[in-house]
């Protein structure tokens, strides 16, 4: 089984060293062909391609410039502690031992518009580049096109790993859409968390983008890799809810 989340717009770029191990990034070609397109564009063109700030234009403008291919120890840090959003706030990776780091490394993959996927500990380098950029690029109207089916065939390769061919989506709509499902050799389960709220089931986004990360946790520590055993996840309130669930999107909540 692989879980496969989204990546964060918020970085901690100078994380706490938990680990010596590292791997480089697969697509590390293709990241270097976007980075020399986006290090074309201003500031102010980037502001406007991203919807994002004056400043936040200036600091990826920089990012792109200085971006280069030689990924070491010393200019890189490993995916998995540089994310920082509500995904990661549950996940905390950084109170991760090493052999969970491991069980995650062959377990888990981040989607990213730049990298295309990461595991745990490949280094990356600081970017901002969401999935749902609209960039055209080598004739591609926009990144969806220029990653194609390679996220997918990457994704068959490494599930060939595995005795269990599941793939756990906890990623956004934004993110799942970089991949093809009828490529996938594998069976294909979205869990959902949600609140309830005066007898209704209601997503709360920062809620459901934490509770991703806690289901996450939970896998990592369990060393889970049935399927099944997802439904024992119980953290912070969270259970099971066979009344919402299908076969393919399961339900937790609280």
């Amino acid at each position: 089984m692989i879980t496969i989340i989204s990546p964060s717009k918020t970085l901690n770029e100078n994380p706490e060293l938990i680990t010596q191990d590292y791997t480089l990034p697969d697509f590390l070609v293709e990241a270097g062909i976007l980075v020399e397109k986006l290090r074309k564009y201003s500031p102010k063109k980037l502001q406007k391609l991203m919807n994002i700030n004056p400043k936040l234009a200036e600091l990826n403008a920089s990012r792109f410039i200085e971006w280069d291919m030689d990924f070491t120890q010393e200019n890189a840090n490993r995916a998995v502690l540089m994310f920082n959003g509500e995904v990661f706030n549950g996940l905390q990776a950084m109170t991760l031992n090493e052999e969970d780091l491991r069980f995650a490394q062959d377990h888990m993959r981040i989607l990213s518009g730049l990298y295309g996927v990461l595991r745990p500990l490949d280094l990356m380098k600081p970017y901002r580049l969401e999935m749902g950029t609209n960039i055209s690029i080598q004739r591609k109207k926009n990144l969806y096109q220029f990653w194609g089916d390679k996220l997918s065939q990457k994704l068959n390769e490494e599930l060939e790993r595995h005795d269990e061919k599941i793939l756990l989506n906890l990623a956004s709509d934004e993110y799942f859409d970089a991949i093809n499902p009828k490529m996938l050799k594998a069976k294909i389960i979205k869990c959902q968390f949600k609140e309830e709220r005066n007898g209704k089931l209601q997503f709360v986004t920062i809620f459901g983008k934490k509770a991703r990360g806690l289901m996450l946790r939970f896998i990592i520590e369990n060393r889970i890799d049935n399927y099944e055993d997802l439904k024992a996840f119980d953290l912070e309130g969270y259970y099971f809810n066979s009344n919402y669930s299908s076969e393919d999107m399961w339900i937790f909540s609280r």
